[in-house]
Parts: structure tokens; sequence; C-alpha cells
């Protein structure tokens, strides 16, 4: 049941990033700009924003099987609407009924994992879905930059789908309910504030680059509305927890080890997300290569965080999370750093090496931060601990991107002021923005020095 959990999640989160190689494709073919075909991106991270906050309340609410097959039947319809899209408004609608589906299967697949894996052999398991969280995210350029080397942007999809069909099929007769139900009213107010708060917080950090050019204020606006509702939000919640009705329990946070746990996660997360996105715009406009050989240099990187990951996992069963963190924490920020000496004229040998770096941080860095955070918890926090994680990600995943790209377009637009040729006004750009993802790589660093090893008692 796990391996089916996992797979699926790992299809849905590579489609999180399989179209940043395909915009220029797609940009030609609806005729569209670069600003309107981005919503591909944010109105996927956004759409995430608003469903995960509910789905605490939604695994306590509904079996392990409903929300499997629920998620699974939006993810499997919006790939098939995707493949055939005729126009731009059609492939955003089925960009977003795919993330409805993602939004619920990453808290069932956390929470499932937290309930059946014994706590000795919760390292091993939560190494493998690290996979999902950090290597899904950085292949999907390398699948993009195969597929389109050949291929349309309509095969994204149409290879996706017979691959959630059979998962849809084969969970749908393996699935079983783990845990108990309980019915508990569903409070609208907080679904419409988290709805306003998180959705806005995303929309705006999306819209960053626009009020940097000046296009329009409204991403300021949207931020701020986004933080006071947030701000209600929260003290609605802990007015609700009180009766334990809280439509996402913050109770998770007075636990220690899980909020420097997610603080670290969050910063990570952000930095690896944005450098995703600054990267094969370096590479392709900088250095001038293809796609595919795009998609080829983050390969390495990828696909050696994946086959570390179960290991590191193992490893975090018998030593806790010091030993594998703090020197993933290091390596992850001095290849952070590394990144800001790229230049016009960088060997891609370099930044193939350099990513391979990055990515092996990275990996040291997620199995013990999200093993120490969830399993910290106590059982009946479970799932709203899992919705707290992946309603937060997708904000540092928007804010990492949005302030990479705005760093991107502060240092291209300053250089080709200055005179600068275009590959070299890109590459400082890209320097710009690399020194922003390295400052968040360094705070990420610090938070985890707080991170310590979890006591039998703390989640009992």
């Amino acid at each position: 049941m796990l391996a089916i959990l996992v797979i699926s999640a790992m299809i849905m989160i590579l489609n999180e990033t399989i179209l940043s190689v395909a915009l220029p494709s797609i940009m030609e073919d609806f005729r569209i700009p670069e600003t309107t075909a981005q919503w591909l991106t944010t109105g996927f991270m956004l759409t995430m924003a608003v469903v995960i906050p509910t789905t605490g309340y939604l695994l306590d609410r509904f079996s392990t099987k409903t929300i499997f097959v629920t998620a699974l039947l939006f993810f499997l319809v919006g790939t098939f609407v995707a493949a055939l899209a005729p126009t731009f408004a059609v492939l955003l609608t089925a960009r977003v009924i795919q993330a409805i589906g993602t939004a619920l299967i990453m808290p069932l697949l956390m929470t499932v994992t937290l309930t059946v894996v014994p706590t000795e052999r919760r390292g091993a398991v939560m190494g493998i879905i690290s996979i999902v969280i950090s290597v899904a995210p950085a292949l999907g350029p390398t699948v993009s930059g195969f597929i389109l080397n050949s291929l349309t942007w309509h095969w994204l999809f149409w290879i996706m789908l017979p691959i959630v069909a059979v998962t849809f099929i084969v969970g749908t007769l393996l699935i079983e309910n783990i845990g108990e139900n309980r019915i508990s009213p569903l409070d609208i107010p907080s679904v419409l504030l988290s709805a306003v708060a998180f959705g806005g917080l995303v929309y705006g950090f999306s819209s960053i680059g626009a009020v940097l050019n000046g296009d329009s204020m409204t991403g300021i606006v949207v931020i701020i509305v986004g933080a006071l509702a947030l701000a209600i939000f929260i003290r609605r919640q802990l007015q609700l927890g009180k009766q334990d009705r809280a439509l996402m329990d913050l109770r998770p946070f007075r636990i220690r080890n899980f909020t420097f746990a997610l603080v670290a996660i969050l910063l990570a997360f952000g930095a690896m997300l944005g450098t995703v996105m600054v990267l094969p715009i370096y590479l392709q406009t900088s250095l001038g290569v293809t796609a595919l050989v795009t998609g080829l240099v983050v390969m390495p990187g990828g696909l050696l965080q994946g086959l570390v990951a179960p290991f590191i996992g193992r490893f975090y069963d018998k030593v806790g999370p010091r030993p594998l963190l703090i020197p993933g924490a290091i390596l992850l920020t001095a290849a952070a750093w590394s990144f800001t000496f790229l230049n016009s004229s960088t060997p891609v040998e370099m930044v193939v090496g350099l990513h391979i770096v990055f990515s092996i941080g990275m990996c040291l860095m997620m199995t013990p931060l999200m093993t120490t955070a969830l399993g910290s918890l106590p059982r009946i926090l479970y799932g709203h601990g899992s919705a707290i994680l992946n309603t937060l990600q997708q904000l540092a995943g928007a804010a990492g991107t949005a302030i990479m790209i705005a760093a991107l377009s502060l240092g291209t637009v300053l250089a080709s002021n200055a005179g600068s040729a275009q590959a070299e006004a890109v590459a400082a750009g890209a320097r710009t923005a690399f020194i922003a993802g390295a400052v968040i790589a360094t705070i990420a660093l610090v938070a985890s020095l707080f991170v310590t090893r979890v006591e039998e008692t703390e989640a009992a």
C-alpha cells in the first residue's frame, strides 16, 4: 500500500515542475506572453495552497481508500484534459484539477506512513518519501527535456496518463483503510479564511516579478490581504482547537522539534525549488544549451539523490538526525554559495558538479527533517501535522521561487542597463538570484542546529 502511495505521489510532484522546460513551446503554440504562461505553475501552487489546509479535517472525516480514489480520479481527469487541451484556458483548468489530486495525496502518504510504520523503521521509509519531496521536482525538467527533444508538450501528459491509470486501478484494489474516522463539523469560515490566506500569499509571492517590473502593485496588495487573513485564521484555529474543532490544529507548533525541523524544511525547500527554476533559464539563455542538455545537467544530481535517500533513512534509524542533517546543511549551503560564481563562460560540467553537491546536501537534510518533524507528534496530530507541513511547503516554494526569479530579473536589468550583452546580463542576474538562494540556505543551516533526536516520550 505504501508503494502505491509513493508512486502516486511521485508522479504528481514530478508533474508540478515538468512544464518548466516546456513553457516556451506552450507560449508559442497559444501565442501568449511569459506572464500568462507562468500561471500553469502559479495556478498549480495556488490550488495546492487552498486545498491542503483542509486535508487534516478530510483525513479525520473520510477513509483512506476514499481519499486515495478521489485524489487519483482528479489527477487522472486533469491529465487527460491537459493532453487534449486546445486552448490555454483549458490547459490551465486541467492543471488546477491535477493540483486538487496532488494536494490530497501528499498528506495521505505521510499520515499512513506514520500510522503503519514502526518508529524504528520510519527513517528508512521517510528516506523513500524524501525522493518524492525533493527528487521528483528536480527531475521534472530532465523528463520534460527528453520528451520535448522529439515530441510536443502534449506528450508530457499522454505519457503520464497510462501510468496514472494503472496506479489508480491497482490502488483501488489494494488500498486498505487505516485508522479510525471521526465525524466533526466543518468550520466554513475557517475554510474561507484559509483559502484567502494561503491562496493570497502564494499568488502574491508569485506576482513579485510583475511588481518589480512596475507592471502592477496587485501582488503587494494581495500579500497584505493574505497576511491579515492568515492572522485571523490562526486566531480562529486557536479558539476552535480548545473545542477540538479546528480545521488545522496548530498544537504541533508547541513541540520544539517539530517547529525547528519545519523551519529548516521550508527554507531548504524554498532554496531548492528557486534554484530548480533559475538553473534552466541560466543554462539556456546564458550558456546557450538546449532543453535536452538542460535536463541532462540536473539528472545526475536527481538520480544520485534518489539512490542515496533510502540508505540515509536507514542510517537515520540508527544514529538520529544530527550526524546526517548538519553535514547535509553544510553541503547545501556550500553548493548554494558556489553557484554565485557561475558566469557566461562557466563549463557545463562545473554546473553538473555543483548541482550534484547541492542535491546530496538536500538529500541528507530532508529525510532527517521530515522524520523528526512528524515523528515528534502524537498520533492524533499526524494528519494536521502533515497538512501544516505540506501547506507551508507550497508557501515556501512560491516564496523561494518568487525571491530568486525577482533577483534574477533585477540583476539582469541592471547588467543590461550597464551595457552587458544578453548572455552576460542573464549570468549576472542568475548570480544575484543564487546569492538570494545562498542566504536562504544559510538560514536553513542555522535552524538545523536546533533539531535534536526524537525521544520515545516526545511523541507519546
